[in-house]
């Protein structure tokens, strides 16, 4: 199950107690406080904390840029501005602390973003549950035949339910295999000293779930968002990824949009593809040949004038 019964215990008792604050709230965040989001079969996101809200962003920038601001009329075209020209740090202003629940192997991409605050579930002291991540069918693919680090069609027919079948059986066998290492009575029944939990957990498969505790600030965010909601990112991580562009899309919602608009939408151009781009206006004939670009340059170039996706 995403929620164990004691963390939902602890939902409902702390929606139950709204506290009254002077500070700035968000009132699109507060919607989401503490509630679970799931993603994939056992896991989710929610929300712990979170400080600050477009204001704030625009607060900081006014701070740094003084009478530089006085030309933008309001506060989203100063977002706009921010963003469009790679101001960052008023960005900084705001931090969200995340709960996440997710597979290892998943947790291992994500923890190369290295510019957040990670506390993560430590299965030195605690015994992991057995839960799986076990992808549905729709999602078991073939290894793609041009991108060495992505996926290809959807596997289908006796190849699809045999692979499916190795998923389920290993995990439940690892994990057998691991509550019986770390057991205080072994198979005959007898009593054993039971293997440390630091040593039983190096069996277990990567699709076994964790959890950890993620903060981070807003410019930083919209970095792991730009990277992980992309269209080729891995699926179990983009899963993710998207439900925190829900969340965030109601904190900071200005903010949101201009990075929607500049970062998830927008594209960022060699000056030679740039000039590609001039020439075309002109009228000219381009081709990879003439354009001054690889075959893989020019491939991802017509890629993003045809199909940004």
């Amino acid at each position: 199950m995403p929620i164990s019964p004691d963390q939902q215990a602890e939902i409902d008792a702390l929606r139950a107690e709204p506290k009254q604050t002077l500070r700035t709230v968000s009132e699109g965040m507060e919607t989401h406080l503490y509630k679970a989001i799931p993603v994939l079969d056992h896991g989710f996101v929610r929300v712990i904390d979170y400080m600050g809200d477009d204001a704030a962003i625009c607060q900081a920038a006014r701070v740094s840029y003084g009478r530089g601001t006085k030309s933008v009329q309001n506060d989203e075209g100063l977002i706009r501005y921010l963003m469009r020209h790679w101001h960052s740090t008023p960005f900084e202003m705001c931090e969200i602390k995340l709960h996440v629940k997710l597979p290892v192997f998943v947790a291992r991409q994500w923890i190369r973003h290295r510019t957040a605050n990670v506390n993560e579930y430590s299965a030195r002291y605690s015994i992991l549950d057995r839960e799986f991540y076990i992808p549905e069918p729709s999602h078991v693919n073939a290894q793609s035949v041009v991108n060495n680090q992505g996926r290809g069609g959807v596997l289908e027919g006796a190849e699809a339910a045999r692979v499916l079948e190795i998923l389920k059986s290993d995990s439940n066998r690892a994990y057998d295999n691991y509550e019986a290492m770390i057991a205080e009575t072994g198979p005959d029944g007898e009593p054993q000293d039971g293997l440390a939990r630091e040593l039983a957990r190096m069996n277990l498969p990567s699709n076994i779930y964790t959890q950890w505790y993620w903060k981070v600030d807003l410019h930083n965010l919209f970095h792991f968002l730009r990277l992980r909601a992309d269209a080729h990112a891995q699926y179990e991580i983009r899963v993710y990824a998207d439900a925190i562009c829900n969340v965030v899309a109601d904190w900071v919602p200005a903010a949101y949009r201009a990075f929607e608009d500049y970062r998830l939408g927008g594209a960022t151009m060699s000056n030679t593809a740039l000039e590609c781009i001039r020439r075309m206006v002109k009228g000219e004939e381009v081709t990879q040949e003439t354009s001054g670009m690889s075959k893989g340059e020019w491939r991802e170039f017509m890629g993003v004038l045809n199909d940004p996706a």
